[in-house]
């Protein structure tokens, strides 16, 4: 322990005094003296004036021992008694301190032990009165969370932020499936509470059925649903069910929408069975053509009653033949795999208004043009990818601005038989042919955005047509698109329900409550943010010279808890010797990693799994420095905020003899199970984190920034690695 800077004051203050009154009593002797006696005296102490400053030495030593027992028994013990008693308040549960000191801080210690156990007894009142009030809404919530874990379809709910609030057990299979690396860690780094949902959906995509939402919401509509399909980073494909959280206690309208609840199917097989299943009717359809009319004329010719013998066999011949091509052609096309996936694609069913209304907005916030709308019939409803034709709507809308400074748009939806036509109607200049046909074929770009997609495209997704009029009279012209019809059906049928054992462990309500602030990170709350804290197992305690890392463990702190089943653990590769010394303390042999991926094959699992949150270690550099020294290999760059619980334990607690994790966790009650496995000091470390947290909170510090500051002031922030 570090010596306080009060008692190294204290003894330098009476060592001064001492000297100054010895050289006050020495002047005031001699000033009394003859000057014969003076110099006599002068003559005889001069000799002795070491012996003096020996004696001086040791005396001054002797006070300043007698001063460090007295402080640390009188000054120290009380510092540590605030400190006890600060983690005593920041526990769930009063434990008796063990408190070393003098008889009356003792007698204070078990004092205040027992005014906590007498808080505990009403918390536990208090806490009996609460769960007695809240019960029925606790079985809402169990309820809600069973019925969930039954479901056929994965479901995940998400505040207006797209923060994963809430989801089920078979969301949680559904996104392994859709992790790049689902052999990694369980594939652990896209679904987890407080995750952002646009790791795995577009903004835009989710934005806009949102948006579609709110237009039915704003008419009244009591259950308003919208659905997309995208497809993932893993190439699967996605259809996407989207209905609305509602505030009950605000009014009707769109701003009482305080989340999404989205149903998730992955289509992915059943759209290429399908295609299949064209392809076999398409190639039987076109290779069987010439074979039946072949056939036919056979047919016909042997109709005839005078047709010789020689020539009737001959065309019987042409008969058979031809049966035996068709079976060969069928036999060969039942045997053929799918292909890909090819331009079609599912299409939602959408009020043809929401449409246009979509289209108006789109187009007069990106162009800045006027638009009106024509024939807002509600009766008419579209089978379309709303998200695309919208795109492709504002895209041509986008050329005629830029290339033909068009000012004004209108929207015209009128049913035309089978199909509805949609009209994109300008006024202004005449333009050819090639030009729209080059529009037509072009990769639609917005500025710095861009898809693959052309117009072309989005027509043959739809199965429709898309053509060029003028109408010379009005001096106007139009793009038209004919667009497929779809009967009026706005909810879908009941899911079937699943037996299965997943019950609701994955939801937390409270995040309801939270937004995306717009200010910095540093200036968030720590009971704001969400934290990834990890731990790693190494070959050696020396990153920069060859010692690598052989596991990592990680688990996530959202809202104030810790997420047990949200975790990371991995195993890694060295690609050295594991030293036998080692093997004791972390107990991973070398036949444990045989065949483990390497570091930067995990890596980008962990960088993924710890997006858009706090990294917490304990001793956080020595776990850092493996880290960085990755950035080269990887490519990644870990810029994430950290904080160190060693650090801000000694910030909090700066008279304890020990910041080891294992004697804060000793401090704070912490059961310590799995110690030197990654993930076992991980949770250990997280478990730290959160009863850190108040204390800090109780010494203001209360922000990330804060925390930071403070943890760069102590000691222990000296250690390089």
């Amino acid at each position: 322990m570090k010596v306080d800077r009060r008692l190294i004051q204290a003894i330098v203050v009476i060592g001064v005094a001492s000297v100054v009154w010895l050289a006050l009593t020495i002047a005031l002797i001699t000033s009394t003296l003859e000057p014969a006696q003076r110099a006599l005296v002068s003559e005889q102490l001069a000799p002795r004036l070491a012996l003096i400053g020996l004696t001086w030495v040791f005396g001054l030593v002797a006070i300043g021992a007698t001063l460090r027992w007295l402080f640390r028994r009188y000054a120290t013990a009380p510092a540590r008694l605030v400190e006890q008693t600060q983690v005593l308040l920041a526990s769930p549960k009063a434990t008796p301190m063990n408190h070393q000191g003098t008889k009356e801080t003792k007698a204070l210690a078990e004092v205040i032990f027992q005014l906590a156990s007498q808080r505990d007894s009403l918390r536990e009142d208090v806490a009996a009165q609460i769960a007695q009030a809240s019960q029925n809404v606790q079985q809402e919530k169990n309820r809600l969370a069973a019925l969930m874990s039954e479901l056929t379809q994965s479901v995940v709910v998400c505040n207006l932020d797209g923060r994963i609030i809430l989801y089920n057990n078979r969301a949680r299979l559904q996104f392994k499936t859709l992790s790049k690396s689902p052999g990694l860690a369980g594939g652990a780094e896209l679904v987890g509470i407080g995750r952002s949902i646009y790791a795995v959906f577009e903004r835009q995509l989710v934005a806009h059925a949102l948006e579609s939402i709110r237009q039915r919401v704003s008419r009244g509509a009591g259950s308003p649903t919208a659905q997309f399909v995208t497809t993932t980073q893993s190439g699967q494909l996605l259809k996407a069910q989207m209905a609305p959280v509602r505030n009950v206690d605000a009014s009707e309208g769109a701003a009482d929408i305080t989340g999404f609840v989205l149903m998730l199917d992955n289509v992915t097989r059943a759209f290429e069975e399908e295609n299949l299943r064209d392809q076999l009717l398409h190639g039987l359809t076109e290779g069987s053509r010439a074979s039946l009319a072949n056939i036919q004329a056979a047919v016909d010719m042997l109709a005839y009653p005078d047709l010789d013998e020689p020539m009737r066999e001959r065309f019987l011949g042409v008969v058979r033949e031809e049966v035996g091509s068709l079976s060969a052609r069928i036999t060969d096309m039942t045997q053929k795999s799918t292909q890909g996936l090819k331009a079609r694609w599912p299409l939602e069913e959408m009020l043809g208004a929401d449409v246009l209304l979509a289209t108006q907005r789109r187009i007069e916030v990106r162009n800045k043009r006027g638009v009106t709308l024509e024939n807002l019939d509600s009766s008419i409803w579209l089978k379309v990818d709303s998200f695309s034709l919208t795109q492709a709507l504002d895209y041509l809308a986008m050329r005629l601005v830029d290339e033909f400074d068009v000012k004004f748009f209108r929207l015209r939806l009128q049913a035309s038989g089978a199909r509805a036509q949609l009209d994109l109607i300008w006024t202004g200049q005449v333009m050819s042919t090639e030009t729209v046909m080059s529009w037509e074929m072009d990769s639609m770009r917005f500025g710095a955005e861009s898809t693959p997609l052309t117009v072309r495209d989005v027509i043959e997704r739809h199965g429709g047509e898309m053509w060029f009029e003028r109408e010379r009279v009005r001096h106007e012209a139009f793009f038209r698109f004919l667009l497929p019809l779809a009967s009026i059906q706005e909810q879908l049928e009941a899911t079937q329900i699943l037996q299965n054992d997943s019950r609701p462990e994955y939801y937390d309500f409270d995040l309801f409550q939270t937004t995306d602030q717009s200010s910095a990170l540093d200036d968030r709350l720590l009971s704001e943010l969400s934290y990834t804290v990890f731990d790693t197992e190494t070959t050696g305690l020396n990153p920069s010279e060859g010692d690598e890392i052989i596991q990592i463990g990680a688990a996530r702190c959202v809202n104030g808890k810790l997420l047990k089943q949200e975790s990371f653990e991995q195993l890694v590769n060295p690609g050295r010797l594991i030293p036998a010394a080692t093997v004791p303390i972390h107990g991973i042999t070398q036949d444990m990693v045989r065949g483990k991926p390497l570091i930067t094959e995990v890596l980008p699992a962990f960088y993924t799994f710890a997006q858009d949150t706090v990294l917490v270690a304990h001793n956080a550099a020595f776990d850092m420095k493996f880290l960085q020294l990755q950035e080269k290999n990887t490519g990644l760059v870990f810029s994430h905020p950290v904080l160190d619980t060693l650090l801000l334990s000694a910030v909090v607690h700066p008279n304890q003899e020990s910041h080891r994790l294992e004697a804060i966790a000793e401090r704070f009650n912490v059961t310590i199970l799995g110690r030197h496995t990654a993930l076992g000091d991980a949770m250990v470390t997280a478990e730290v984190w959160l009863r850190l947290i108040p204390l800090l909170q109780a010494m203001g510090i209360t922000t990330l920034r804060q925390a930071r500051e403070a943890a760069q002031k102590t000691y222990y922030a000296r250690l390089k690695y």
